[in-house]
Protein backbone atom coordinates (compact mmCIF):
# COMPACT_ATOMS: atom_id res chain seq x y z
CA UNK A 1 0.00 0.00 0.00
CA UNK A 2 2.88 2.34 0.78
CA UNK A 3 4.43 1.78 -2.64
CA UNK A 4 1.18 2.72 -4.38
CA UNK A 5 0.95 5.91 -2.31
CA UNK A 6 4.58 6.79 -3.10
CA UNK A 7 3.98 6.17 -6.82
CA UNK A 8 0.89 8.41 -6.84
CA UNK A 9 2.68 11.23 -5.02
CA UNK A 10 5.68 11.05 -7.37
CA UNK A 11 3.41 10.91 -10.43
CA UNK A 12 1.42 13.96 -9.26
CA UNK A 13 4.62 15.93 -8.55
CA UNK A 14 6.04 15.04 -11.96
CA UNK A 15 2.80 16.05 -13.69
CA UNK A 16 2.77 19.44 -11.93
CA UNK A 17 6.41 20.00 -12.86
CA UNK A 18 5.66 19.16 -16.50
CA UNK A 19 2.68 21.49 -16.44
CA UNK A 20 4.86 24.33 -15.09
CA UNK A 21 7.55 23.67 -17.72
CA UNK A 22 5.00 23.67 -20.52
CA UNK A 23 3.56 26.95 -19.28
CA UNK A 24 7.04 28.45 -19.29
CA UNK A 25 8.55 26.92 -22.45
CA UNK A 26 5.58 26.86 -24.81
CA UNK A 27 5.14 30.67 -25.02
CA UNK A 28 8.88 31.04 -25.65
CA UNK A 29 8.68 28.50 -28.46
CA UNK A 30 5.71 30.22 -30.07
CA UNK A 31 7.37 33.62 -29.72
CA UNK A 32 10.45 32.38 -31.56
CA UNK A 33 8.28 30.95 -34.35
CA UNK A 34 6.39 34.25 -34.64
CA UNK A 35 9.66 36.22 -34.73
CA UNK A 36 11.03 34.03 -37.52
CA UNK A 37 7.84 34.45 -39.54
CA UNK A 38 7.98 38.23 -39.10
CA UNK A 39 11.62 38.33 -40.21
CA UNK A 40 10.82 36.29 -43.31
CA UNK A 41 7.91 38.60 -44.13
CA UNK A 42 10.12 41.68 -43.74
CA UNK A 43 12.81 40.12 -45.94
CA UNK A 44 10.26 39.35 -48.63
CA UNK A 45 8.95 42.92 -48.53
CA UNK A 46 12.47 44.33 -48.78
CA UNK A 47 13.26 42.03 -51.72
CA UNK A 48 10.06 43.08 -53.47
CA UNK A 49 10.80 46.77 -52.94
CA UNK A 50 14.42 46.49 -54.05
CA UNK A 51 13.63 44.78 -57.36
CA UNK A 52 14.45 46.95 -60.36
CA UNK A 53 11.30 48.39 -61.88
CA UNK A 54 11.26 48.87 -65.64
CA UNK A 55 10.89 52.36 -67.09
CA UNK A 56 7.39 53.42 -68.06
CA UNK A 57 8.64 54.91 -71.33
CA UNK A 58 8.02 53.09 -74.60
CA UNK A 59 10.53 53.48 -77.37
CA UNK A 60 9.63 52.43 -80.92
CA UNK A 61 12.63 51.92 -83.16
CA UNK A 62 10.99 50.69 -86.36
CA UNK A 63 7.53 50.77 -87.89
CA UNK A 64 7.11 48.58 -90.99
CA UNK A 65 5.69 50.36 -94.02
CA UNK A 66 3.16 47.73 -95.12
CA UNK A 67 1.36 47.32 -91.78
CA UNK A 68 0.06 50.84 -91.18
CA UNK A 69 -3.46 50.03 -92.39
CA UNK A 70 -4.29 46.42 -91.69
CA UNK A 71 -7.88 46.84 -92.92
CA UNK A 72 -8.19 48.05 -96.51
CA UNK A 73 -10.48 51.00 -97.24
CA UNK A 74 -12.71 48.78 -99.39
CA UNK A 75 -13.92 46.90 -96.29
CA UNK A 76 -16.12 49.76 -95.13
CA UNK A 77 -16.31 51.91 -92.06
CA UNK A 78 -15.86 50.42 -88.61
CA UNK A 79 -17.53 51.95 -85.56
CA UNK A 80 -16.49 51.32 -81.96
CA UNK A 81 -19.29 50.02 -79.78
CA UNK A 82 -19.96 49.31 -76.14
CA UNK A 83 -21.51 46.06 -75.03
CA UNK A 84 -24.67 46.53 -72.95
CA UNK A 85 -25.46 43.88 -70.40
Amino acid sequence: MARLLDFLIIAIVILYMLKALVRFLLPMLFQSVVNKAQEQQQNQQQNYRSQAKPDAKVKVDYIPEGQKNKVPDSEGEFVDFEEIK
